[in-house]
């Protein structure tokens, strides 16, 4: 399924442009584009750099790497349970590219030995560490990268005795739930946790080559640059989502933990993932589309373009004219407005992504339900692969 933003690049444009302080990821890189000093001035910088052979180059009480404890213990709350109970669990990541200098995330213990974080927090990564609350800078492995879920699972060869798996919600919590963001903003505030409320589910992000990240979680929990790769924890210690990006106006980003429990799993067998394609153009109908395409319900997605060659060829039915609506002109008409997939409506093209994310997979046939020509009709759809990322 095809989405409107265009490139890795773009990703970064639209979260940084819109949410007024862009991705939540490396500190230094965030997505592979250029290199911006995000770091608070600092004629000392306090995250260390790595040596594998030392002692973990534990900070001081200032703020700095090492300070994983951030409770008086005299002062207990629900947010201090859940922090004691998950930060043993949650990685500081440095990683060296051929680019000067190292970049950095956060990431999450998924099972033993196995290390969940960000594709673009590892893109790129010729030498990748870790370090825990529990123990020094240890060496880690890319296992599988998936792009298009911007997801990344690490190999360990040892974790701490203290770094347990933390369990992933099998739904998406609902809306006002609250949650914390542990992580490393900006590479030096090691072990923050931030708190705040889910704002809203099943939202899409962008990703490249045309396509989006669906089901994301989006919370007003603060979250910054060093953040990405890091659990959004609900209050009874399970992964809501892994961050994914966040800036101004209480915005911030996750990817779901349905999606992670789909995706991760192909990425330590397989080393990736392959996502159903459908090779469609979509738009979700809004006021002038339905008026022009006389659609009486304003719900449903509309079929602006059918890929030549793709799975959706001979079987939906893209545009083939324009009018003019409200004094707007070059408003779609003609195509097919699919109401329904799988017996599953999907008003929006979020719902629809979500549901090809999380309910399908590249060779499933699906009953595709559209309104063409002003009448509703079933048809038979088999699903592809999306094709490889540039």
């Amino acid at each position: 399924m095809d989405d409107s933003d265009s490139s890795r690049r773009r990703f970064l444009a639209v979260c940084g442009t819109a949410l007024s302080a862009g991705v939540a990821g490396c500190s230094d890189s965030i997505l592979g584009g250029e290199t911006e000093d995000t770091t608070p001035v600092d004629p000392e910088p306090s995250t260390p750099i790595p040596d594998p052979g030392g002692d973990g180059g534990a900070g001081g009480g200032d703020g700095a790497a090492g300070d994983f404890e951030q409770f008086d213990a005299d002062e207990e709350s629900t947010y201090t349970d859940v922090y004691r109970s998950t930060v043993p669990s949650v990685a500081q990541i440095q990683v060296y590219t051929d680019r000067p200098g190292p970049s950095s995330g956060t990431g999450f213990v998924y099972s033993d030995g196995h290390v969940v974080t960000n594709q673009h927090v590892v893109e790129g990564a010729e030498t990748i560490y870790l370090r825990f609350s529990d123990g020094g800078w240890i060496d880690a492995t890319v296992e599988g990268t998936d792009v298009y879920s911007d997801l990344a699972v690490l190999s360990v060869d040892e974790l701490p005795e203290s770094a347990d798996p933390l369990a992933l919600r099998e739904s998406d919590p609902d809306v006002g739930t609250e949650v914390i963001a542990i992580g490393n903003p900006f590479g030096r505030f090691v072990g923050s946790v931030s708190s705040g409320i889910v704002s809203g589910v099943n939202r899409t992000l962008p990703a490249p080559n045309n396509f989006s990240i669906p089901d994301a979680i989006q919370t007003d929990a603060p979250v910054n640059p060093g953040n990405s790769g890091g659990p959004l924890v609900t209050l009874d210690g399970s992964v809501a989502g892994v961050i994914n990006s966040g800036g101004g106006n209480n915005l911030g980003f996750a990817i779901s933990a349905p999606l992670v429990r789909r995706v991760v799993p192909a990425l330590l067998e397989d080393g990736e993932f392959e996502h159903s394609y459908m090779g469609v153009r979509l738009q979700t109908v809004g006021p002038l589309l339905a008026e022009a395409n006389d659609i009486d319900e304003r719900v449903g997605v509309y079929i602006a373009v059918v890929r030549d060659g793709g799975p959706s060829e001979g079987v939906l039915q893209g545009s083939t004219g324009e009018e003019t609506v409200a004094g707007q002109s070059g408003v779609e008409t003609g195509g097919d407005v699919v109401v329904s997939m799988g017996g599953a409506p999907v008003p929006t093209r979020e719902a629809l992504a979500s549901y090809l994310a999380l309910e399908t997979s590249p060779g499933d046939t699906i009953d595709v339900t559209v309104l063409r020509d002003g009448e509703e009709q079933t048809v038979e759809l088999t699903l592809g692969s999306r094709p490889d990322p540039v």
